[in-house]
């Protein structure tokens, strides 16, 4: 994105200045803020022994370790909350290992993606039989989808918010 950013940026006759706010993990302060955000909007119903898994999507960059980072700031302050990706690490395999180390029985899936678009509703909560929810349950796990983006959690849009100001104050 950055390089794209740039060749617009030198384009003749195109933009005077471009300015790209940070991602929403860009540093220690916004992964505590975002554990903060997510575990606000965990479900109310959620038990003791409940537990609550995130899905990301993961990528084969090397920032790929700000999602283990998120993990472990989320177990940190919820043991019963869990992180993984659909194509990097923590993945589906690392998370269904601790669910049954904790001996969850029932777990609510939900998207750390700011929309629940495709991998929400097709391979977190889907019918398949590839899916999170079809794999988990498989394995005795009672899944519970709440399909809901980051982008309608007033708390994580804040930090992006702050990310924009950011940007624009170093217009």
């Amino acid at each position: 994105m950055i390089r794209n950013v740039r060749a617009f940026e030198g384009m003749a006759g195109g933009f005077d200045r471009l300015v790209v706010g940070g991602p929403l993990l860009n540093g220690t302060e916004d992964i505590q803020r975002t554990a903060c955000a997510l575990l606000g909007q965990v479900p109310e119903s959620r038990k003791k022994d409940e537990a609550v898994v995130f899905m990301g999507h993961g990528t084969d960059h090397p920032a790929n370790a700000l999602y283990v980072a998120m993990m472990v700031e989320l177990q940190k302050r919820d043991s019963g909350v869990f992180l993984g990706t659909v194509e990097g690490s923590p993945d589906l395999g690392d998370v269904q290992k601790a669910l049954e180390r904790k001996g969850v029985k029932k777990a609510f899936l939900m998207p750390f993606m700011a929309v629940a678009g495709d991998h929400a509703r097709n391979d977190l909560a889907g019918d398949e039989a590839d899916s999170w929810k079809s794999i988990l349950t498989g394995a005795g796990i009672n899944c519970v989808p709440v399909l809901r983006g980051t982008g309608e959690m007033d708390p994580v849009v804040e930090i992006w918010i702050d990310h924009l100001k950011a940007a624009m104050d170093r217009l």
